[in-house]
């Protein structure tokens, strides 16, 4: 290995060596110009280049564009939805031109995922583009839901604004909302929004599309395995805007109703920008936006409420420009539990995709450091983002090229939220034990605390036995003698993050050497626990629920507090602490081997060191004793006999190095065509969430941290006219060394264990496609596709049996199906613009998938529609309207087998058998639905 390393750093050396010595002298001048649309209004944004690689800038808000070149050279003006045009220099010091109005997309300069600056059409990856008008007419829900726009890109975003889970072309271990960006890095400005994720902390906490976003860039695998930090599978990268040489600004106000049209939504954007000194060369841009909502599924007060604030002053000089930009966010966010639903896919009887499971606000105490706190589901998850940053770029000379950018940032993410609402059964002995309950006779009440109806009693004769009498329990067609459970989650995150990416550029005559370093040093703290639980009525809206025991002795035990909260305090909280350090190099090729031909390659070394430790947490052994007074030491108020104390810290110190490497190549067959290939083998090195886990004597002893491979080989036609773009891109991903961790039960049923790791792999094959095809010169039709077979080519998993792991059975699903893997992806927009009106109408169906490896069956795909229109009442006021989920259609995006809270825990191991048992016998599962139809108007005035 120190050979390799030696080998390694000569080669990064001489390379810097070669290319720092070479340089190429040209006459150079600076020209100046103005571009402008068919009706001669100027055109911001668009993208100005020579024809060789080389410098590249953008006009302004005005327009206006200057650039130094080569006397001779040829210039190419790029901007999307418009035609290519290409003027030679000749000497001339002001270039004035105007665009024509085109299909093509693929002509746009692009900067993530590739060394230089390059055009989609002449870069040899998949990458995809929605600039800040394309966004401004939808109406999506989260960051990921722009994503959905993306060809080879799976998004499931119905849990909410955050949670969601997004992957590529298969590459996925996961579908959990707490680790949904696993393999792929979602950027702010070309640096990772966060540098790390474990369960329940993730980079769409802290990412918000507003106003102020300028432009998204997504790449499906290509370089992301080189240019991604620790993310092989690609790389989302949400760009702000920057200020013009005069001052303009926009305001948006959006007024919504959610939930079919039942719960508002309010929503206020601003973004402003302009120059700070009279040439204009010092420029600002602020904005933000705030937001109220109730949520499409009402549980009796607002889901999503915060906002941010962003912004960035650029000082363009002679020789680069330099940007400082900084970042506010504070918002609280709920997420959607899963709705009793048939299993043919409907809501159950009394349910609808609006349904709320969630418990009502109320505020119970915990203990958490010696101090009182109050869980609150009100609070839901509040995450704040405090980040600052500077970006550099500077010209060294006409040739060398150095970039820099750096951020640091204070993450925090406190939870008051339940999860996992399902129902639990009143006459069943585990959930007595679950409750710490075992082993007390008498009759159990259970009332409801808004009504105040009594729904049953519950007698034990010997502590061990419950039978129902007075049954009067809501929702006995989803389960009998049955409530919601309703765990309270407390958890409080913090990170500390500093990132720096930098690199240095040499351009020759017909190449580039790019070599470039990452940084980014990572502390996190970590609290987890519960407040308690509580019981609800299975309804929309659940009502809390009040237990009472009376013993045979006429003692009355109060089980909830005045709160309506089991075992207040929980067991106590585990800590967790982590230092994460991450450094990676990387070096990259860029080959005009002939003027429509050109090669690049690149390779990264990447090495992660975490130390810190894992916590467990002592449940207070005193909670189970009937003479136990709790903290108010009456024993007759049985609810505040729990909480716990700190565990012990299981230490881990470990170093993960990965090496990664991509080719490409790229074939013009002409202006508005070419073709490409590219290979790929990429590393992920294991997030915090395996290291979190390992806090038992077990699991810490045989902590094995092992990076995944994942390789990935793809072929594309770009096809870029002006009344109409294709991108065709055939792919396959072969995702290895997926590790399996199971937790299971012992024999005692108390305390639990950890079979032996498995490994598994997955192959996708698949096809994308992305088009735009102007039918006429109103009307247009933009479509996504992806097409693909993701197969568990080796997959072993335990089944655990009744005497803990002595007859425990390792079963192969090897050749099954990869579970929730969509075999088709659809996005298809019809689009209408006559004059000041534009309408359109897009249509989006996720195909079936697999539940689970097994296949036991599966989840039905899907189809959404999505209504837009709008009116230009001038050039400063627009009014919009959006209809998203037009025919209110119930899609399931995510499913749970019938049964409790504890059979869920066993989801893994449904069987055929079980399925086909369960649905002759009509029993009720559970899913997340997307979002019900929801109606949003927008005022948009621009000045």
């Amino acid at each position: 290995m120190r050979s390799f390393y030696k080998k390694l750093s000569f080669g990064i050396l001489f390379s810097l060596l070669l290319f720092v010595s070479l340089d190429s002298v040209a006459q150079t001048i600076k020209v100046f110009g103005i571009v402008k649309d068919e009706k001669g209004v100027p055109l911001p944004g668009v993208t100005v280049t020579t024809k060789q690689p080389g410098r590249g800038t953008t006009t302004d808000t005005d327009g206006k564009y200057s650039i130094s070149v080569g006397a001779e050279s040829t210039l190419i003006f790029r901007f999307v939805g418009y035609t290519i045009k290409e003027v030679v220099v000749g000497g001339r010091k002001t270039i004035d031109i105007s665009l024509l109005p085109s299909s093509a997309d693929l002509g746009e300069v692009i900067v993530t995922g590739v060394f230089d600056k390059r055009t989609a059409l002449s870069s040899s990856i998949a990458i995809s583009t929605l600039n800040a008008a394309q966004i401004s007419k939808q109406a999506p829900l989260s960051a990921a839901d722009l994503l959905k726009n993306i060809p080879g890109v799976y998004v499931t975003s119905a849990i909410g604004e955050i949670r969601n889970s997004v992957y590529s072309r298969g590459v996925s271990g996961t579908s959990d909302g707490g680790a949904g960006y696993y393999y792929v890095s979602l950027q702010e400005d070309g640096l990772p929004v966060s540098n790390v994720t474990f369960g329940n902390w993730g980079p769409d906490y802290f990412l918000r599309p507003d106003a102020t976003l300028g432009k998204l860039e997504a790449v499906r695998g290509g370089t992301s395995s080189i240019l991604g930090n620790n993310a092989p599978g690609g790389i989302f990268n949400y760009i702000s805007k920057t200020g013009g040489s005069k001052f303009s600004g926009e305001f948006r106000a959006k007024y919504g109703l959610e939930g079919d049209g039942h719960n508002p939504f309010y929503r206020g954007d601003l973004d402003l920008g302009g120059p700070l000194n009279s040439d204009g060369s010092l420029t600002y841009n602020l904005g933000g936006f705030y937001r109220y909502a109730i949520g499409a599924k009402d549980p009796g007060y607002a889901f999503n409420k915060g906002g941010q604030v962003k912004g960035n002053i650029l000082k363009k000089y002679k020789t680069g420009s330099i940007k400082f930009y900084l970042k506010y966010l504070n918002d609280h966010n709920g997420f959607y539990q899963y709705t009793p639903t048939t299993l043919d896919y409907k809501p159950a009887p009394g349910f609808t995709p609006r349904s709320s499971e969630d418990p009502r606000a109320f505020k119970s105490p915990y203990q958490f450091e010696g101090q009182t706190k109050f869980f609150n589901p009100e609070n839901l998850i509040h995450s704040i983002d405090r980040t600052i940053g500077v970006t550099l770029i500077q010209h060294l000379d006409s040739s060398l090229t150095f970039n820099n950018a750096i951020k640091y940032s204070y993450k925090t993410a406190d939870w008051n939220t339940t999860t996992l609402v399902s129902p639990l059964a009143m006459d069943n002995l585990i959930t007595y034990a679950a409750l710490g309950l075992l082993g007390r006779q008498g009759t159990y009440s259970f009332t409801d605390a808004v009504t105040g109806a009594k729904l049953g009693n519950v007698t034990s004769q010997s502590g061990f036995d419950y039978t129902v009498s007075n049954s009067n329990f809501p929702g006995g067609n989803i389960q009998q003698n049955s409530l919601f459970i309703q765990p309270f989650f407390v958890n409080l995150n913090r990170s500390k993050e500093i990132i720096d990416q930098a690199s240095l550029t040499k351009t020759l005559k017909n190449m580039s050497f790019t070599f470039g370093g990452f940084y980014a040093h990572s502390d996190v703290h970590a609290y987890s626990g519960t407040a308690g639980f509580g019981l609800g009525t299975m309804v929309n809206q659940p009502h809390p629920v009040s237990v009472t025991l009376t013993s045979p002795a006429g003692q009355v035990y109060q089980l909830t507090s005045p709160e309506n909260v089991f075992q207040q305090g929980g067991g106590g909280f585990t800590e967790n602490k982590a230092t994460q350090n991450q450094l990676a190099f990387f070096l990259g090729h860029n080959w005009q081997i002939l003027p429509n031909l050109n090669l690049d390659y690149g390779v990264r070394f990447e090495t992660l060191h975490i130390n810190g430790f894992a916590g467990s947490s002592i449940v207070n052994p005193k909670s189970a004793d009937p003479t136990y007074g709790g903290a108010d030491n009456n024993p007759l108020t049985v609810y505040d006999n729990y909480g716990g104390s700190p565990g012990t810290h299981y230490d881990f110190n470990k170093t993960v190095n990965t090496f990664s490497y991509s080719a490409g190549l790229n074939y013009e067959l002409s202006s508005h065509m070419s073709v490409y290939s590219r290979f790929s083998s990429g590393r992920k090195a294991p997030d915090l969430t395996v290291y979190f886990a390992a806090n038992t004597p077990f699991t810490s002893s045989n902590l094995s941290v092992q990076a995944q491979k994942i390789i990935q080989a793809e072929i594309g036609l770009k096809i870029s006219d002006r009344n109409y773009g294709l991108f065709i891109t055939p792919f396959y991903s072969n995702l290895s060394h997926v590790p399996n961790i199971q937790l299971f039960v012992n024999a005692d049923n108390m305390t639990n264990y950890n079979p032996p790791v498995q490994y598994e792999s997955v192959r996708t094959f698949g096809l994308e496609l992305e088009s735009k095809i102007d039918f006429t010169k109103n009307f247009n039709v933009r479509a996504v596709a992806t097409f693909q077979n993701s197969k568990a080519t080796h997959y072993t998993t335990w089944v655990p049996n009744a005497n803990g792991p002595a007859d425990d059975q390792l079963i192969s699903y090897s050749g099954n199906k990869q579970d929730n893997s969509p075999n088709i992806i659809v996005n298809v927009t019809p689009a209408y613009n006559a004059g000041r009106f534009y309408s359109f109408l897009s249509w989006q169906y996720l195909g079936q998938r697999q539940f689970g490896v097994s296949n036991t069956f599966k989840i039905p795909g899907y189809s959404q529609f999505n209504l837009g229109t709008g009116y230009d009442f001038n050039k400063k006021l627009q009014l919009g309207f959006n209809v998203n989920n037009l025919l209110n259609t119930y899609g399931i995006a995510a499913f749970n087998r019938p049964g409790d809270f504890f059979t869920l825990l066993t989801a893994a191991n449904y069987t055929r058998e079980q399925y086909e048992a369960d649905k002759k016998a009509n029993r009720i599962a559970s899913a997340v639905g997307i979002q019900p139809r929801a109606y949003y108007l927008t005022l948009t005035y621009k000045f």
